[in-house]
This record gives structure tokens, sequence and C-alpha cells, in this order.
């Protein structure tokens, strides 16, 4: 899968530069990203197989739980061009509100 953008990761952990929970945060995220970049994803049965604990929100919407649910990371998958589209990462907090299917990241 090729992932879009993985600047919008590298932007929020540096966000998190003073917060006591950046470096598990950025493992976390890292881990994500390149387990990401290596996976073939034609479904979001594909995508629960690697992560049980996803949240497959509509037809192109997925949720993954980081650093365990303390955060959530929404993304787009396009499966046929296999695109992982970064829209959102956020706090569990910050997750509750949101609208999961429309969220966009903002520079």
């Amino acid at each position: 899968m090729r992932v879009i953008a993985r600047k919008s990761l590298r932007q929020f952990i540096e966000g998190l530069k003073s917060h006591k929970n950046q470096k598990a945060v950025k493992s976390a995220l890292e881990a994500w990203f390149h387990e990401a970049s290596r996976a073939n994803w034609k479904s979001p049965a594909d995508v629960l197989k690697a992560y049980a604990n996803a949240s497959i929100v509509g037809s192109d919407r997925v949720v993954f739980n980081i650093k365990g649910n303390d955060y959530r990371l929404v993304v787009a998958i396009n499966y046929l061009h296999q695109i992982v589209f970064i829209k959102w990462i956020g706090t569990h907090a910050e997750y509750d509100n949101i609208d999961v299917k429309t969220v966009r990241y903002e520079d």
C-alpha cells in the first residue's frame, strides 16, 4: 500500500513534542506506517485480518487504534489502487467529536 501522506503523521508527532507519550505514540505510528506500507489489502476483510481491532466505517474508511487505543487514526483506503489516505489522527476523546465518515486532515 502507498500511504499518503506520511507528513501528516510526522506533524502530529511534532505537535506532541512536550507530551510525555510522544515517544510511545511515535513508535506506534511508525510501526503502523511500516506495516501498512507492506500490506496488500484488497478489501476491508484483509484489514481486519491484520488489525482485528480496526473499525470499518463505510466502504473505504477505517479507524485504527494507536497506542493501546489512546489515539485514533482515520484513513480512507482505495483498495483497487492500493493507496491509504490519512484523514485524521487524534486522541480517543477528540475522536468522539468528529464525523469519521467526512473528516479530512488539514495542514
